[in-house]
């Protein structure tokens, strides 16, 4: 399996033929960095993690450089930075028991450059080699240059596949833009609840950004609980941990839908809400 970067990296944790791992995919999660399914998408590791019926493989499109760093990290070059989080996303892989890992390897800025030739072949590749039953993404609220370049790449390549080969449900995930203030209506509750004991190891195993300077790991934690906990002021939790996600299968269904105007009506119907509300109510 090859792709368009010479430093590209495909991993399979438990060994095999990488071209057959991907075929038996079931839950694919294409992202943009080293962390972004760990700390964004952990519901696909927990639905696949212990289960021989299922199988999670990850997909990272960039390099990681251009992180943040501080403490032991301080004074590492960007190739450093690249050469560790590439081993990490491994380490993640092994310890979620991934089907596959697949690091593309390409700069934020190709990312980000539509129509781009590496990017386009690899995305291609990797969406057309596979049937999974649902895929993870990020979303088009998210405020990430990255994020929402990655996700636009995605939807072009998904876009691309004949219909018949579309994968049935697609979900964007929270990262740099929580989804608690969407209306219900328009969210998907996604279980967090499950593997307690996997949870902090698996983001912990990224100690190039936990230890250099940003704490995602209780961050991550503390956002899921946020949601169970403020998912419904009228009934007791139903989940210890929850994390939203936006339905984009209606953006691979239909090409001619707008990505801007599906994003900017989930934004019209809050505020929509919010107006109705204030004026029931007196304002």
């Amino acid at each position: 399996m090859r792709f368009s970067r010479p430093e590209a990296d495909v991993f399979v944790p438990s060994g095999g033929d990488p071209a057959a791992a991907l075929a038996r995919t079931t839950h694919l999660c294409v992202i943009a960095h080293q962390d972004d399914i760990e700390i964004n998408a952990y519901p696909a590791v927990a639905e696949c993690h212990g289960r021989a019926d299922r199988f999670l493989t990850g997909v990272t499109v960039t390099n990681g450089a251009g992180s943040a760093r501080s403490g032991p990290f301080a004074d590492f070059t960007d190739g450093q930075m690249q050469s560790v989080r590439r081993e990490e996303q491994r380490a993640a892989a092994r310890l979620g028991q991934y089907n596959l890992q697949i690091q593309l390897g390409h700069s934020s800025a190709d990312a980000k450059t539509p129509g781009h030739a590496g990017v386009r072949a690899d995305l291609d590749a990797i969406f057309g080699a596979c049937r999974p039953q649902v895929v993870y993404l990020h979303q088009p609220l998210d405020k990430h240059d990255t994020h929402v370049a990655v996700l636009l790449r995605c939807l072009e390549a998904l876009r691309r596949l004949p219909r018949d080969q579309r994968p049935p449900q697609v979900l964007g995930v929270e990262a740099w833009r929580g989804l608690e203030w969407l209306l219900d209506a328009d969210k998907v509750a996604l279980d967090a609840d499950a593997h307690p004991d996997l949870k902090l190891p698996l983001m912990q195993v990224f100690a190039s950004q936990i230890a250099g300077g940003k704490r995602y790991d209780t961050a991550a934690i503390g956002r899921r609980q946020a949601n169970a906990t403020f998912h419904d002021s009228h009934a007791t939790d139903q989940y210890a941990e929850l994390c939203w996600a936006l339905d984009l299968t209606p953006l691979v269904q239909n090409d001619r839908l707008s990505v801007i105007d599906f994003a900017a009506g989930h934004i019209d119907r809050v505020r929509s809400d919010v107006v109705t509300r204030l004026g029931r109510l007196g304002a």
